[in-house]
This record gives C-alpha cells, structure tokens and sequence, in this order.
C-alpha cells in the first residue's frame, strides 16, 4: 500500500490500514484540509466546489466520501459525474466556484486513485498553498459544519458538451478544414472518461470516420493506462494496417495525449506539444514554455518562429506560472500535455486534438511528413526506485559537483545540459522514484546518457 503526500494532490492506492494507502479515513481528512483551506483563501462568495471524476473503479466509492464530507464542511458541490480533468477545471470557473477536486490518479494503474485540488481559477495549488493544505491536515485543523450550516449537492452533467463546444469555439480551430479531409481516427482512451469525451468531439469537428478503441468507461482499464509505446501495442498494430490517418491515445484523465502516425509508430508525446505550438506560432507569435524534461525541439521551433522560449519546473503549476509571467502563446509538458491559454490554463486533450487536426488537414501531409519537419531528438526515460536509506538531495548534490563544469539548472532536482544533450535527475512528487530523463540526436545516444548517470547514482549509493 503506499499514499503519497504531495503539493500536488494526495495519491495513494486503494484499501489498507488508514495511513498506508488512500482509505476512506484518509479521504475525509485531506477533502476536510483543502475544505478549511478554501475557506480561509478564497476570494468567491459562491460557497461552491465541483467534483469530477474519471472512471477509475473506485471513482464512484472516492467520490460520495468527497461530496459528502465537502458538504459536512458546510460547502455546496456542483458534481459534474464522470469528466476529464481539464472538463473540471474549466466547470471551476463556469461556477464561480470556490475551488474544485478532480478525483483521478492519472496514468497510475487501476489501484491507485488521487485528490487533485484546484484553486478558484480552476489551477492546481502552487507550492505553498499545496504545503498549507497538508499541514492542516497533518494537526487535523478542520472543523465540521453545524446542522443548519451543512452544504448540498448539485449534479450537472452538461460539461462535456460545454467543453467540447468551447473547443470548438477556439478561432485556430478549423471545423470546416478537418471535416474537407475526410480523416479516418483512431482512439484508445483505455476504458475511461476519453471514451466519453474524444469521440464526441472528433464528430463535432467533422470526422465522420471514429475507429474507437477501449472507449466504454468501465474503469476496467484495456491495458497499462500511461500512454506510452510499451503500453499502445493495441493501437499500434490497428495502424499497422493502414485504417486510419492518425491515432489518438489518452490518459484516464484526458490532460495528456499521445499521437500514433498512420504507420503504427508513435509521434512521440514530447511533439504532440511541438507540433501544436508551431502551428500555433505561425499564426500568433509569442513565447513558449515548457518543463526542464522536455525536448529541446520546442525552443527550437520557437526560435525558428523567431521568437522566445523559456523552461519551468516540472509540474502544471509550474509551468502555467511561467506561461503567466512570460504571456506566453503556448506551453506545456513533453508527456502529451498542451496547455492554451485561450482556451484555460491546464493541459487539455481535447484542444490538443482539436489543433493538431486542423495542422494537419491546413498542411496536407500525412503524419509522418509532418513529424519529418520538426528537430530529431530522442528522449530516454528511465527511473530508479528508491528506498528509505536513500537521501536523494545528497545524490543530486554530488551529480552537480560531478559535473560542475557543464551548464546546470536545479530549480528542480539537477538539468545537465551538454552540448547536443542533457539529462535531467529529479525525485518525482507523484511515485517513490528518481526520474531520469535524457535527450540526444538518437536513443542510443540518449540511453547511453542515461546510463551513465545510473551508474554515478550506484556509485554514490554503492550499489
């Protein structure tokens, strides 16, 4: 059992003794935490929070206890039922809400499940606030609400054909060039709320062709739910056959997506964002930013567009944050996640979708002409479990010092950058690992990389 205590939500898997994984006890203390947070922060009179969730098989049990004990802390919730993260985030808003909890763990496996929390503008917490609602919860400092004070619940399922109607709405949205294309897509949305959502859309954008691939919202997920190659072998060999024009493969909770080309082999996730940024760039210059683990193709193309990029810390709220500061045009994460800001500011699928659709049906390529026009990096990406004697802040002061001569970035964790590569060490906030990312011109060149700095951490661990 594990439960992960974090900036960025609380993470654990389902069942165990209260304390070692996310058990009913622990889901009304952390829910009553960012209640009492809320309380004290926000700026909205609405007394209002929503609740989606994604149709992971505990959603269901997840949820009631959220609803039920936001209402105990005398909140009213707006339950939105089974909608994708960035469908939640803009409900917040849609709401005037107070803040909102989306209840999904991502691309975990199908015992995990996560409180991911959001502010009133329908953001994760940054860091501080995020350590504010922990530590209420770690001196359990919430109060419940009298009789007369307890809040109710509202169900609304209308915000997946809100959002997708916002989507279509974006003036870089094309309807009428993708419906003249005639596509055929594929979809994988692994047996959660993509399966609801993506379809959808693709018919509102004028696909008329939809080949749909674990698309029922059982929560029995088809297969490893983080969309990577080792995980698509299912959409991969439909592609194989020359089906489809394109294959789009989503996470439980539809903020990352993952492009298959019409060959069967995978665009890469770290594109999806590049692709969507050139086209965006070619028709409003601006900045760009990404995460320190993402390729370098997006500062190159961002620079091709003549105009400037810059790297945030790894996490939405990091990177949404710089996008602030820099009023950038586009930005992201090299895991599939686009972020728009003309449409909101977190990742989302179904926008990713929407661009990259009309890019392609505007440039009258087939996917893999298009992948042929954008910088050729490769991008290993490896990890290391961790154990308790572990001290991983000494592990990565000791890298740094080992490569002091090269240039080194440690807003988060440790970035190496040589000079046609670099790989970056940081511990995740979302598993007891050590991540390992490394880019260069070609994979065996990024794995060697990778390597190399496993071996300096075994060193210095003396395994």
């Amino acid at each position: 059992m594990a439960l992960i205590k974090s900036i960025s939500g609380i993470r654990g898997t389902i069942g165990g003794a209260p304390g070692e994984g996310l058990s009913p006890l622990d889901i009304v203390k952390f829910t009553a935490a960012y209640a009492t947070f809320i309380r004290r922060s926000t700026t909205k009179t609405s007394n209002v929070i929503v609740v989606g969730r994604d149709a992971r098989l505990s959603g269901q049990m997840v949820s009631d206890i959220v609803v039920a004990t936001l209402c105990g802390m005398g909140f009213d919730v707006v339950n939105i039922g089974l909608a994708s993260t960035p469908t939640t985030e803009i409900a917040v808003t849609a709401e005037n809400a107070c803040g909102g909890i989306i209840i999904t763990a991502s691309h975990n496996p199908k015992q995990w499940n996560a409180l991911k929390l959001l502010n009133e503008k329908g953001e994760f917490l940054n860091d501080a606030q995020g350590k504010e609602v922990l530590a209420i919860a770690a001196a359990d400092s919430y109060t419940f609400a009298e009789i007369d004070a307890l809040g109710h619940e509202a169900v609304n399922t209308t915000y997946n054909r809100k959002h997708i109607e916002q989507v279509l709405a974006l003036k870089l949205v094309d309807r009428e060039a993708i419906a003249k294309a005639n596509f055929t897509v594929a979809v994988d949305a692994v047996n959660s709320v993509g399966g609801v959502v993506i379809p959808q859309l693709l018919r509102a954008l004028g696909v008329k062709n939809v080949i749909e691939l674990n698309c029922e919202a059982t929560g029995k997920f088809a297969h490893t739910p983080e969309p990577i190659p080792e995980n698509l072998t299912q959409i991969s060999d439909l592609m194989r056959q020359g089906v489809a024009d394109v294959g789009f493969v989503v996470d439980p909770d539809v903020d990352r997506l993952a492009i298959v080309m019409e060959n069967g082999e995978m665009f890469v996730e770290e594109y999806t964002l590049v692709a969507v940024a050139d086209y965006i760039l070619s028709h409003t210059p601006g900045s760009t930013v990404s995460n320190l683990s993402s390729s370098r193709a997006l500062r190159d193309v961002t620079q091709r567009h003549g105009c400037s990029y810059s790297a945030a810390a790894v996490g939405e709220v990091n990177v949404v944050t710089k996008m602030k500061e820099t009023g950038a045009v586009i930005g992201g994460e090299g895991n599939g996640g686009v972020i728009y800001p003309e449409a909101h500011y977190g990742r989302d699928a179904l926008v990713g979708v929407a661009l990259f659709l009309t890019l392609l049906a505007k440039s009258g390529k087939k996917v893999t002409e298009l992948k042929a026009t954008y910088p050729p990096y490769a991008i290993a990406k490896n990890k290391i479990e961790l154990t308790p004697e572990i001290n991983v802040d000494a592990i990565l002061a000791e890298v740094k010092k080992l490569y002091a001569n090269e240039t080194i970035t440690d807003i988060d964790g440790v970035k190496i950058d040589f000079a046609d590569s670099w790989v970056h060490l940081r511990k995740s906030n979302t598993e007891p690992i050590i991540r390992i990312y490394s880019e260069a011109s070609t994979m065996e060149a990024a794995d060697e990389l990778a390597e190399q700095i496993k071996a300096v951490i075994n060193r210095l661990t003396g395994k």
